[in-house]
């Protein structure tokens, strides 16, 4: 029987997760594939830390820059985009290597999801709407009227939750509890995770954060997040792409702008990305776990 072993690296942006990924793909003639919700799209390389051409040259790097900013990849999407890769990995008798910061994707990947459909954007958008019409104690006894099962569980100050209690129900007319319910789509049962966690010191990490934000800016980030926002005023890349919110965006296009200077913005895009790794190392800490497809979780420093 073939080997169908999947070795997943995962842990906090800056961590240094790539090189050890290129290491393991040469000791086992691997394939990279991305797992980060940024690193995904087209658009902005530099700036959400996509591998940088040499590495791309030492080894196949997939779903990196895979989609156009303009689409939604919720961890629903990864899957349905991930699993065909890496059968086809597995089918040339490769390793596929699974790299990226993004838990929920990966998490996607190893314990499988409920099969709730995608919900399409305006349904999205009109739940939302609808939410900050009424505000929640009002939206909490709109949605108790309609799905009183998913109103006894939740409480009138989850207002993500509420929405998506909502949004489930407009979309497909069933309570989200009864899709909760149904089994999980599981990866198949003869694939096997092997869970490397990247984790450093503190200090560490956050050194590391600081100098390849600083790296980013002397590699073309401004350049192209210039190009970026032009394509949005264009009117090809939607005022609503997620990309928009990659880390450093939103302080280097003030600074592109005109409203802050420099420095300002550097030290803000610093920030925001030591605090996105310090939840990414709380949730990897609590939230990756055995199961029966994960054979061995290993953490470094």
């Amino acid at each position: 029987m073939p080997n169908k072993t999947i070795h997943i690296i995962g842990g906090p942006t800056a961590s240094g997760k790539s090189s050890h990924a290129l290491a393991l793909a040469e000791k086992h003639d691997g394939v990279i594939i991305n797992a980060d919700s940024m690193q995904i799209y087209d658009g902005l390389p530099t700036l959400t830390a996509q591998p940088p051409k040499q590495d791309k040259q030492a080894c196949p790097h997939l779903l990196y820059g895979a989609l156009h900013p303009n689409e939604s990849c919720s961890a629903g999407n990864y899957r349905e985009m991930v699993e065909p890769v890496i059968k086809d990995v597995l089918a040339q008798g490769k390793t596929p290597i699974i790299v990226g910061g993004s838990g929920l994707y990966i998490r996607a990947l190893t314990d499988g999801l409920s099969p709730i459909p995608d919900i399409p954007n305006d349904i999205r958008n009109a739940a939302n709407a609808k939410q900050a019409e009424l505000g929640n104690p009002a939206f909490y006894e709109a949605l108790k009227l309609r799905d009183p099962i998913m109103a006894d569980r939740l409480h009138a100050d989850h207002t993500a939750r509420l929405i998506r209690a909502w949004e489930v129900l407009e979309a497909t007319g069933q309570s989200l509890a009864e899709w909760q319910e149904m089994p999980r789509l599981a990866p198949p049962a003869d694939w096997i995770f092997e869970v490397t966690l990247v984790m450093p010191p503190r200090e560490t990490l956050y050194d590391r954060c600081n100098k390849r934000f600083l790296w980013m800016l002397d590699n073309g980030a401004l350049e192209e997040l210039e190009e970026f926002n032009q394509a949005k005023k264009n009117g090809e890349i939607s005022e609503k792409s997620l990309l928009s919110n990659a880390l450093g965006v939103k302080p280097l296009t003030a600074y592109l702008r005109g409203d802050l200077d420099k420095e300002t913005a550097i030290e803000r895009g610093q920030g925001e990305t030591r605090r996105y790794a310090k939840r990414q190392v709380t949730w990897f800490r609590h939230q990756i776990k055995s199961n029966k497809n994960i054979a061995n979780i290993t953490t470094i420093t």
